[in-house]
């Protein structure tokens, strides 16, 4: 049967695949250490979870309106007001999406059309290239240097621009990397943006976890300067929900509302239970949130120390989310024990995965060749133990 020409433009998520390594070799009583996992370890907070039971036994257990429902949009609104001193949103400018990749992803489509290219910064998270393919759009790649804090050059941006040039997709803080960009690069995009009447899409994902200076999002520092900007944001890593699959995007009405088409014809809406989780996410006390960046911020502090120890390799400490993107190139070309070179990324990865059982993701999957992403989403304990393995096994590579 011939498939889609669709399918083999789309590559799969390689996180994913080291994953499915991982849980292979635990089902065979091999212990693993994860730093591929791009989720809190912590469990989501009680009474989110009391939320969705009782949403469950009083019965909201039904469709509600295909963009969300107007209970959450309202939290969401004045959450975002509140917090974000973001200027006053209306209802119709905000849509709820099964998680915010599902926003990113159909935002995309609803933007987008055969032969536009949409510039994109590498390291990149994964699937940011692969939502333009599915537009039918053409990713452009910008490459970013660890020594910039890997924020794109503005003369490398204005080089990538084209008549065709339809979007630019930013994300701070940032996946892979974990860098948060700073406010004179974002403003300079988005002069950028608006001068040659490119839609930004800002992913936010992880903008609650921050640890070093302050975050700005693209909405407030676009006030003064009017590029269309299209704002996605997540449960997921804020307050551990990956798995109970809800975000939102807001910006102009008109591509707010032709995403909601587009999602009435996958999805029907977000799940509804996840909603009233959401509320009660976005409603409470955020002290949950600034006791889960703390701890972060601690294992990031130890990961640092054990990364620092190891020779022969270039970090940049992140300032947001909770991965370190390390430069392992020195290690290339060299021989492990049963004389198989290591050519690239993916064969660092996969090595280090083999003899030291520790999980990475490769810089490759990211659009930047010299690297490995590690998380540190787990424990100090495991933290100091997995970079001793790495450590180890870098050194008995020849």
């Amino acid at each position: 049967m011939k498939l889609s020409s669709l399918v083999s433009q789309i590559n799969p998520s390689y996180t994913l695949e080291m994953t499915a390594k991982a849980a292979k070799l635990r089902s065979e009583g091999i212990e693993v250490i994860d730093f591929g996992v791009g989720e809190p370890d912590f469990n989501t907070p009680s009474h989110i979870i009391e939320a969705a039971y009782k949403a469950m036994v009083n019965g909201h257990t039904k469709y509600t309106a295909g963009s969300g429902s107007i209970e959450l949009k309202k939290s969401i609104q004045t959450f975002l007001v509140k917090s974000k001193n973001v200027k006053s949103i209306e209802l119709d400018n905000i849509i709820v999406s099964s998680g915010a990749k599902q926003s990113l992803s159909i935002a995309c489509q609803a933007l987008f059309d055969k032969e536009d290219e949409v510039i994109i910064f590498s390291p990149f998270w994964v699937s940011f290239p692969e939502f333009v393919k599915i537009a039918g759009a053409k990713p452009v790649i910008i490459s970013t240097d660890i020594d910039n804090n890997f924020e794109p050059l503005l003369q490398d941006v204005e080089k990538a621009i084209s008549i065709k040039t339809k979007g630019m997709i930013i994300n701070s803080p940032g996946n892979p990397t974990g860098a948060v960009w700073s406010k004179e690069t974002f403003e300079a995009l988005l002069e950028i943006a608006k001068k040659n009447n490119i839609t930004v899409i800002s992913d936010e994902t992880y903008d609650q976890l921050v640890f070093d200076g302050e975050f700005f999002p693209a909405e407030v520092i676009n006030k003064n300067i009017g590029a269309n900007i299209l704002t996605v944001k997540s449960f997921s890593k804020t307050y551990a929900m990956t798995g109970w699959r809800v975000g939102f995007a807001y910006g102009e009405m008109s591509i707010i509302k032709a995403m909601a088409k587009i999602q009435g014809q996958t999805t029907s809406c977000p799940n509804s239970i996840s909603q009233k989780a959401a509320i009660a996410a976005l409603d409470s006390d955020q002290s949950f949130v600034e006791s889960m960046k703390k701890e972060f911020l601690k294992r990031r502090n130890a990961m640092n120390r054990g990364l620092s120890s190891i020779e022969h390799i270039k970090i940049c400490v992140p300032g947001g989310a909770f991965y370190y993107f390390v430069d392992l190139s020195h290690y290339y070309n060299k021989t492990d024990k049963n004389g198989k070179i290591i050519k690239d990324s993916f064969d660092l990865s996969n090595y280090i995965l083999d003899e030291a059982r520790v999980v990475t993701v490769a810089g490759d999957a990211f659009g930047a060749k010299n690297y490995i992403r590690l998380s540190f989403a787990t424990n100090e304990d495991i933290i100091n133990k997995g970079i001793n393995r790495i450590k180890k096994s870098l050194s008995e590579l020849k």
